[in-house]
């Protein structure tokens, strides 16, 4: 089986938008609120991918998944009640990280978020952070087995529950 990550292109939308569904599916059954808002929809994809921050994972040249990595300064990340450990170095931001329901037990976002984190260190970038909701426990135990370490919570824009758990890895 191949397996590879890759920068999405606008093709890839097609694609790319029920792997968002699957996960907006998926986080309802968990019983959590997270991304039933509307957020993310095409817009946000596109506009990360005409940014070159989308990435896809591809399981022999088929899109598994979907991510944004986003170096640079992340206004929510700015008021933190807790503490960053590394505010010195550049940081990247994982966003909007979904995998489809057919890749689904295959353990394959492991591969994706150290794929993720290679392609950063590989342009310098040594320090991550990403954030998501309380009941996202999928998401907080691969934050965690990752080397992510939680460091509080921030405020969202978000009209049903504004409140993220905040997490760093500082390679």
């Amino acid at each position: 089986m191949l397996i590879y990550v890759r920068r999405a292109t606008k093709n890839d939308l097609d694609q790319i938008m029920p792997i968002i569904a699957d996960a907006k599916k998926f986080l309802k059954d968990a019983g959590s609120p997270q991304w039933q808002s509307g957020y993310p929809n095409i817009r946000t994809i596109a506009d990360d991918i005409a940014a070159n921050v989308g990435y896809v994972l591809c399981v022999d040249h088929q899109i598994a998944g979907y991510a944004a990595a986003i170096a640079g300064i992340e206004p929510t990340y700015q008021v933190i009640k807790g503490e960053w450990q590394n505010e010195q170095d550049p940081y990247t931001t994982i966003h909007r990280m979904a995998l489809s329901s057919h890749y689904r037990g295959m353990h394959l976002a492991n591969f994706f978020f150290s794929n993720l984190i290679s392609l950063q260190i590989a342009e310098r970038i040594h320090n991550f952070r990403i954030d998501t909701f309380r009941k996202n426990e999928v998401m907080q135990h691969l934050a965690t087995s990752n080397g992510f370490v939680e460091r509080g919570t921030i405020e969202v824009d978000d009209p049903i529950d504004p409140s993220r758990i905040a997490f760093e890895l500082s390679i």
